[in-house]
This record gives structure tokens, sequence and C-alpha cells, in this order.
């Protein structure tokens, strides 16, 4: 389930920020709250505030290491949309961030080719096509004329050649044929679809038919695709990159331009239930159909190919355990002339998110979970050494420069922002973007990590955000969050969705605990939880939670609501029945009421099969003894049930039965129903009519009216 939120207000305009002002040169850890006699209500950051946030991403560093273009995303409740910009700054001069004119009409995915020149998505003629323009943004030309949209794409070594991902049939023999047939689809007046094996649907589509290939077009002088597209994955039954999450990380061009090494699953019978991902690399780049596996050895997750700078090394991400979606990430290095294969840093018991090369080839650059935060690491190809590069705060992407790094990182207090750091240098990461200046005289709750004894004695980590404009001696109410997946984190982080800012901001204390399954501890803390969802874990929260309360006096045990989506939706209906009269409210977000009707109804089978150790019919008791379903008879606190009806991860079924369940009780109780939302709520009108109903309800419970 990793995969991997107001009525009031709703129609008023949120600004839309242009600009990107001024620097600053604060690190983007967490930050202390002010005294509380200048904290105004006004000034508390709430969820409005949240969704209006500029949201920073995706920055790429120029071949000369002068510029670094990024991206900016700003939301408009009022129209109900969000629009992306790219920005470029100028890393010699330490002036401010420029919107680029290239942005007018939606523009993303920027890359800087060999060439010098930048390269990035746009819609402006009408499809997501590539389009190139000068280093500075000016003189766009539209690269790619494709009838379809480009999903993904990837430059050649020498920028003249482009790799774009395309949804296609894949019997088709050409492009022309995709669009006819999707022409003819759209015609028919019959709309019944029919299935001969699964995936039926997956996170929140239905199948279509279509698979992600990749096809190839040459780049002329001019900028212009010449040729016809060369369909590169013809006759692989598989998507590439991988639906619904898949991007150019999974597929790139080898050293020397003339093949494609890409990651994929064959789309067979097992597919639902198979996380057998394998490196395949294309015969050449003529279409014949022929592919060799590359990591054939591996029956687990194999994915992320990144060649070494003398085109010698192809290093790669991989999984041990088939069926695991969560196993560690382990990195391999592969011999490009040999394919003799070695794991490096075997010991590091951390799960690698991405991959880079140093210039030198002696350095792999990666990101990683780390009690509570995601830093950069460095890591010696030659000896294994592993050296933290970045402290706290969340890196959600970085790019290197000839002097060290420029990493987005963002904060329980703060949402992204770029930092410049050395590579060697101990100094504190310098701040270089304020994409948020509506922020800086906003006052947000302080969060403090601690930890306790949890299941087995062993230590657990946890947070406990103190409301904005906290007074010494007083007792606040308190928002207890959940985390899902169960394999994640609550950790030192922003969030969109699910903010415990915004709480504290309303006067609440939080509290959040990375009971064992969480991630970022060691992969046996992670592994810890399959098979043991409702003892485990539960064991954590209720230690955490009594172990938070002794140590800080100002959280009122006795005015508190547990909140939670995903797996936290389901420890949410677990706590209903295994620990109930311990809060005043609970809030369910697409959480899971029957777990052996999970296993007959979730598009992923190999997510529900490890955790449970076999299919529901193999392994019933498994299925049945942590399954909150079996439990009601116990329910009485009352709950707040949210669906997304495009959720096909935890269906609609689970949410209306959860409520049927509440109401059939007697139980005070709401359902609120998405017909549009999937396992996300992501629409901003959506968001804040969640924000709207989750805050109406705790307060309905922990602020009642005199």
């Amino acid at each position: 389930m990793r995969h991997r939120s107001m009525l009031a207000g709703a129609s008023a305009a949120l600004a839309l920020f242009a600009a990107v002002p001024a620097l600053a040169e604060t690190p983007a850890d967490v930050a202390a709250a002010p005294p509380a006699a200048a904290v105004q209500a006004s000034d508390a950051f709430d969820y409005r505030d949240m969704i209006s946030a500029n949201r920073l991403a995706d920055p790429q560093v120029s071949p000369d290491g002068r510029r670094v273009v990024y991206a900016v995303t700003a939301t408009d409740v009022a129209t109900n949309k969000r629009a992306g910009a790219l920005y470029i700054m100028d890393l010699r001069d330490g002036g401010e961030g420029r919107k680029l004119a290239i942005s007018e009409g939606g523009a993303n995915t920027a890359r800087w080719g060999s060439d010098g020149r930048l390269y990035f998505l746009s819609g402006r003629s009408g499809s997501s096509q590539v389009w190139r323009a000068d280093a500075d943004g000016t003189n766009p030309v539209q690269v790619t004329d494709l009838a379809l949209d480009v999903n993904a794409y990837r430059l050649s070594p020498g920028a003249d050649r482009v790799a774009v991902s395309l949804a296609v049939f894949p019997e088709c023999g050409d492009i022309a044929c995709t669009v006819d047939r999707t022409r003819a689809v759209a015609d028919d007046p019959s709309t019944g679809q029919v299935y001969d094996r699964m995936f039926v649907r997956h996170w929140d589509t239905w199948n279509d038919g279509t698979q992600n290939h990749l096809f190839v077009q040459s780049i002329g002088a001019d900028g212009r695709a010449t040729g016809q597209p060369v369909h590169v994955t013809r006759g692989f039954d598989g998507d590439t990159p991988s639906k619904p999450f898949g991007d150019e990380s999974e597929f790139t061009f080898a050293p020397d331009g003339r093949s494609i090494v890409f990651s994929a699953r064959l789309a067979g019978p097992s597919e639902p239930w198979s996380t057998n991902f394998d490196l395949w690399r294309t015969n050449g780049l003529t279409g014949d159909g022929a592919f060799e596996n590359l990591t054939d050895d591996n029956d687990a997750w194999d994915t992320g190919p990144v060649f070494s700078p003398d085109g010698r090394t192809m290093a790669y991400r991989a999984m041990a355990r088939p069926g695991f979606e969560a196993d560690k990430y382990a990195i391999f290095l592969r011999d490009v002339a040999t394919g003799r294969t070695r794991q490096i840093a075997a010991d590091w018991d951390r799960s690698a998110d991405s991959l880079q090369w140093s210039a030198d080839g002696n350095t792999v650059y990666v990101t990683a979970g780390d009690v509570g935060q995601t830093r950069i690491f460095a890591i010696d190809t030659r000896n294994g050494a592993v050296v933290p590069v970045t402290g706290p705060g969340h890196v959600s992407a970085f790019a290197q420069t000839p002097s060290g790094f420029v990493f987005a990182q963002d904060s329980l207090t703060r949402p992204s922002e770029l930092y410049v750091k050395t590579f060697r240098g101990r100094e504190m990461p310098r701040r270089i973007t304020n994409v948020n200046p509506q922020l800086d005289g906003q006052v947000f709750g302080e969060p403090e990590q601690f930890s306790f004894a949890g299941w087995n004695g062993e230590t657990v980590h946890g947070y406990v955000i103190k409301p904005a404009g906290y007074v010494e001696g007083r007792k606040y109410p308190v928002a207890f969050l959940i985390h899902g997946g169960p394999q994640g984190s609550f950790g030192n982080s922003w969030s969109y969705r699910w903010n415990p800012e915004t709480y504290a901001g309303a006067g609440y204390a939080v509290v959040m605990i990375d009971f064992h399954g969480s991630t970022g501890y060691g992969q046996a803390f992670t592994d810890s939880i399959s098979q043991h969802w409702g003892d485990r874990p539960f064991e954590d929260l209720q230690k955490g939670w009594a172990a938070a309360q002794e140590r800080y006096g100002f959280l009122d045990g006795d005015n508190a609501c547990a909140l939670g989506a995903s797996y936290g939706g389901y420890m949410v209906n677990w706590i209903a029945g295994a620990w109930p009269g311990e809060f005043k409210c609970l809030v369910n977000h697409d959480g899971v009421f029957d777990t052996f009707g999970m296993g007959y109804s979730t598009e992923e089978l190999w997510f529900t099969e490890w955790e449970n150790g076999g299919t529901p019919w193999d392994n019933p008791r498994a299925y049945q003894e942590f399954n909150p379903a079996n439990h009601v008879r116990n329910w009485r606190d009352p709950m707040l049930v949210i669906q997304g009806d495009l959720d096909y991860r935890i269906p609609t079924a689970q949410g209306l039965s959860t409520f049927t369940a509440l109401q059939r009780r007697g139980v005070d109780s709401r359902l609120v129903f998405f017909p549009n939302e999937n396992h996300w709520v992501l629409k901003p009108a959506n968001s804040l009519q969640w924000h709207t109903e989750v805050f109406g309800w705790l307060d309905k419970y922990l602020k009642p009216a005199p």
C-alpha cells in the first residue's frame, strides 16, 4: 500500500505566487516556535496555507555547473487547478530564481542535454511533447511531434537522440494504429470491457489494453526530431516505465548511445502477485524484438540503472526477496564488458531510494531514510564506506555541481526549498530559494523527536509537536496521527496531505509514532510488521502514547482523537475494536475494514500475500487473525470515514463496510465520499473540503462548544 485534505472559503481565490524572491541562509531543520506572546491566531499556519503553498521540485544543474533549473507548482483553489512552471538560477552570482518564458502553456521535466541546451515537456502544442530551448530558456523548438502524449523521455549521451515512453497497444505495428484503435473504442456505443487476465485495474485506472513502450527518434541540428520513431521495445510484453508511478529513472541509454537499458516486469498472468522487475537491454535501436535480461538471476525487484562517467560500470538498485515491495534496496555494480556484478555497502542497513555517480566514478551518492530523516549519503565504490552528506530534514532530490550539491529539502516546518552544500564541507547547508515567502511570518508548532521501549523492548521513535502559540503550563487536545504503508514513516518531512503542522496550527498537540514496520530504522525493523499488523505495531502505539503523555505534560491524554489513512486507517479500525474508549473520536481515510476481503479485491496481490504469508485460501487464519471486521461488536467510538471511489488499492467496499458497521451499531459516524479521488485526495477543492470535515470532526469532540 506504500504507493508508494472545508467548505468555508472554498470559493475564495488563493494567490498564485509567480515570483521566487530573495535568498535565505537557514537550514531546512526543525525550527523552534517563537515565544507564545508573539503568536496571534492569524499568524498560525493552517491547512489553507498548506493547500495554497508553492511546491518546489526537480532541481537540474547544467553541464557547466553554472545554472540550476527547478520546477515550482502553484495552486489556485478557486479554479481547482495547479500550474507548473520552470525557474532558472545562476549559481555563481547568488541571484534570485527567474521564471522561464517557456513555462507559458505549461512546462515540466526539464533536463539538460550534453549540448548545453535545455529540454522539457510541454503541452503547448495540444499534447505533451519534448521541447528544446537555449541554456537561458529562450528560443524554444518543438522536438517531437507525435500523435500520442509523451509520458517520459531520456536524451542520449550525445543529445542526438531522444527516447520517449508512449502508451500504445503493443500489438500495433505503428503509432497510427494505436490512435485509430483509441478512436474506435471512443466511438463504439457499447461500453463492456472484457478481460482474460489481471491486472483488470491498477491504482485508479481500469486497464485499457495499452502498455508504456519506448520509441527512439534522432534529433536534427535544428532541434527537431527526424524520421519515423523506432519502436525499440516492440515485442516486449510489459510496461516501460511501469504503471502507475514509473518515470525516466527506469530507462536510460547505454554509454555509447546504441542501446537502451530499462526496468520492466513481464505482463503475464502472474503480474499482480509478482515483483520480478528485471533490467533488460535492447538489441541496438532497431526494434527487432530481441532483448537481453541482465538480472535474470534475481527474481525480486531490479531498477534504476545508472552508468558511470567512463561508461564501464552500471549501478542499480535491487531487492532480494520476491513478492516483497518493502525489501531493502541494495546497491549493485555491474561491469559492462564482462557482466560481473558485485554489491557494495552490503552491511549498510538502509534502503537506497536513488543513485548518482560522482564525476570521478569513485563514489555513488544515494538518498535513504534514516531515523526520521532522509539524507544524502556518499558510498565509496572501492571499499563500501558510507558517509552522510546532509543532516536533519528530508532530501527529495539532488544534483551535483563542480563544488558540491544543489538539493531540494523540506522538513516538518518548511516545504521544499533549494540548498547548496560542498562535497566535503561540514558547513550548514545554505538556502538559495524562498518560493513561499508568505510562510516566513507564520507560526509553526515546535517538533521534538523522542524514543521509548516498544515491542520486544526495542527502541521506537516518534515525534511530538507542540501547538502553535504553545503556552507553558497549559494542556492541549491531541491529534494522534498514524502513518500508512505500513512500511512508511512520519518523520521530519513536509506533506501536502497529512501535514501535522496543520493540526498544531489549529491548537492541537500532535503525537506520531514510527512503529515496528516503519522505514529508516533497519530492514529487520521494517520486516517485523509482516503477519503482525495488529500486535507489534499496536503495542508500539500503546506504549508510545503512554510514553508521550508521561514525558510531555501539556498533552491532554483524556482529550485526544486518533487519525490515519491506508494502513493508518486499518489501525484506526483495529483500535476501535481492540482499544475502545481510549480516544474521544477516530478518523479513518481509505482504511482496511476486512483483511480477508482485501485479499480478493485489491489489485497488487503481492502486497496482501506477503503481509499475510500466502493467499486467503492457503492461509485464511493469517487474514483473520488481525481482521477489524471480527471485532465490530466492540466498536463505540465516534468515527469519521473518508473514501475515494477511484481507490483500487483499498476499494470503496472497505470504506462502505466501515460506515455500515458503525451505523448499524448506532455509533456516531459520518461518511465523506469523493467520487473523483483515488487513494489520495489531490484536487485542491477536495483537499479543502477534506480538511474542513476532519477539523470539524476533531473540534466537535475535542473542543465542544460551551
